[in-house]
């Protein structure tokens, strides 16, 4: 049986607003046990709203490819109202090796990911 998963390593998901979008800073380890969590958030963002939201990657320290397909369902759900924002450098390494930004909108900070304006 693995050991629980140390504090600092516990995936973690804070939503905030900020000038009109969704927040969603993601932290810790990403993986198979707990991106769940995460495609629930994404859910509940595209039900309630038509601003963007904006995942903040700066925090996350590991991702598998649970994770990659949960953003790619993001994407599907919210379509250019999803970006994503401060890739730490693994989630940086991660989406230049999978070509992610080729679907899913990359910015370098949130504020620059809540800028650009929806398509209309």
């Amino acid at each position: 049986m693995l050991p629980p998963p140390s504090e600092d390593k516990a995936m973690r998901i804070v939503p905030r607003q900020e000038r009109g979008a969704l927040i969603l800073a993601l932290s810790g380890e990403l993986d198979i046990d707990n991106v769940g969590l995460l495609g629930t958030a994404l859910e509940n963002a595209a039900r309630e709203g038509l601003a963007p939201v904006v995942v903040d990657l700066s925090a996350v320290s590991f991702a598998d490819s649970t994770t990659v397909n949960m953003l790619l369902h993001g994407q599907a759900l919210l379509g250019p109202r999803m970006r994503l924002a401060a890739p730490s450098p693994f989630m940086e390494r991660l989406i230049r090796v999978l070509g992610l930004d080729s679907a899913v909108p990359v910015f370098a900070t949130v504020a620059e990911a809540i800028d650009p304006p929806l398509p209309a």
